[in-house]
C-alpha cells in the first residue's frame, strides 16, 4: 500500500473519530444534572415569559435532535456556540486563555520528558543498583500522589511560609508595563504550576524509557553490536536508544495533545487563567456550549497529535509497514 493511500485512508478514520466523539459530546453535557437557565436566572426574578425566552435565545426549547442538528451545522462552520454565562462566543473565550494553557502545558510537558529520558537511560543502563531502584521508587511515588495535594503543598511551603512565589494568578495586578518585566512576572507566576505538572508527569516518561530500553538492550542487533567489541556507551546510544525511543514518541504526542485541553485540577488549584480552570468554571455553571466547545477543541487536537505520532514512528522505524499501521 503506497504511503498516499494510507495517509487518506487514515485522515478519513479520523473524520469518523472526530464525529462519533462530538457526538457524544453533544449527548453527554444534556445528561448532567441541572438547568442552564435556572443558573441564568438564579440571582433575578424573572417572570415564567420571560424564562421561555431565555430557553429561546439559546435554543433550549427546541427537541434534542434538532439542538444536534444545529450543534453539528454549527461545528461544520467553525462556530463553537454562545456563552450562556459569559454571553459571549466560545471561541473567543476560549482564544483568550488558550495561550497561557499552552505556554504552562508546553513548557512543563518538554521538561518532563526530557528529565524522564535521562533518568529512565541512567536506570536502565545501571539496572539493580541503588540509582535504578531510586529512579523508579521516585517516579512512582509521584506519578501516584493526587496532583492537587502537590499543588497544595507547593503553595504552602514556597508561596505561604517562603514567600519566593506568588499565592496564585497569571500576572501581578496591577501588571508590569514593560515587556519584559511583564514576562518575567508571567514566568514568576507560573513557576509552581509548571513545578508541579513536571513532577506528576516525568514519572511516566522515566519508566517507559527504562522499560522500553531495556527490552531495547535484550534484541539481537545489540547482541550483535556487543560481540564486534563496541563500546557500552556507543551500544546504549547508538543502536539501543533510538529503537527505545518510540514509545516515548507515542506517549509525548498524547500528552501535547492534551495541552490545548490544559490542566483542570493544576490551574484551579493555583487559580491560572487557562482552559483548564474555564473548563472548571463551565461545569459549576452548566454552560453547555462552552464545554462542548472546549472538548471539541480538545478532540481534535488529540486525534490531530495520535495522527502525527503515527507518521513519525513510520519515519523512526524502518521495519515498520503501512500495511501493518493498518491493523
Amino acid at each position: 500500500m503506497s504511503f498516499t493511500r494510507w495517509l487518506v485512508r487514515r485522515t478519513v478514520y479520523l473524520m469518523i473519530t472526530i464525529f462519533i466523539i462530538a457526538s457524544i459530546n453533544f449527548v453527554i453535557f444534556r445528561l448532567m444534572p441541572g438547568d442552564p437557565v435556572s443558573m441564568l436566572v438564579a440571582e433575578r426574578i424573572l417572570k415564567p415569559e420571560m424564562i421561555d425566552e431565555v430557553r429561546r435565545m439559546f435554543g433550549l426549547d427546541k427537541p434534542l435532535w434538532e439542538q444536534y442538528i444545529l450543534y453539528i451545522k454549527n461545528l461544520l462552520t467553525g462556530y463553537l456556540g454562545y456563552s450562556f454565562y459569559w454571553r459571549r462566543p466560545v471561541l473567543t473565550i476560549v482564544l483568550e486563555r488558550l495561550p497561557n494553557t499552552i505556554m504552562l502545558l508546553g513548557v512543563s510537558t518538554i521538561i518532563a520528558i526530557i528529565i524522564g529520558i535521562v533518568l529512565g537511560i541512567i536506570a536502565a543502563s545501571r539496572r539493580g543498583s541503588k540509582v535504578d531502584v531510586t529512579v523508579v521508587t521516585t517516579s512512582l511515588l509521584f506519578y501516584a500522589v493526587p496532583v492537587f495535594w502537590i499543588g497544595m503543598i507547593l503553595l504552602l511551603t514556597l508561596a505561604v511560609y517562603i514567600p519566593l512565589f506568588p499565592i496564585g494568578g497569571t500576572m501581578s495586578r496591577p501588571p508590569p508595563e514593560e515587556p519584559l518585566a511583564s514576562l518575567l512576572d508571567f514566568l514568576w507566576h507560573m513557576t509552581l504550576p509548571a513545578l508541579c505538572l513536571v513532577l506528576i508527569q516525568f514519572g511516566s516518561f522515566a519508566l517507559l524509557m527504562r522499560n522500553s530500553l531495556l527490552e531495547a538492550l535484550t534484541e539481537d542487533y545489540v547482541v550483535a553490536a556487543r560481540a564486534k567489541g563496541l563500546p557500552e556507551k556507543k551500544v546504549l546510544y547508538a543502536h539501543a536508544f533510538r529503537n527505545a525511543v518510540l514509545p516515548i514518541v507515542s506517549a509525548a504526542a498524547i500528552s501535547f495533545g492534551f495541552i490545548v485541553g490544559g490542566a483542570t485540577l493544576t490551574e484551579t488549584v493555583f487559580s491560572w487563567f487557562g482552559v483548564g480552570r474555564l473548563i472548571y468554571e463551565a461545569v459549576l455553571q452548566r454552560d453547555y456550549p462552552v464545554l462542548q466547545g472546549v472538548f471539541f477543541i480538545i478532540t481534535l487536537s488529540v486525534v490531530l497529535a495520535n495522527f502525527a505520532a503515527d507518521i513519525l514512528y513510520a519515519v523512526l522505524d524502518p521495519r515498520i509497514k503501512y500495511e501493518r499501521r493498518m491493523v
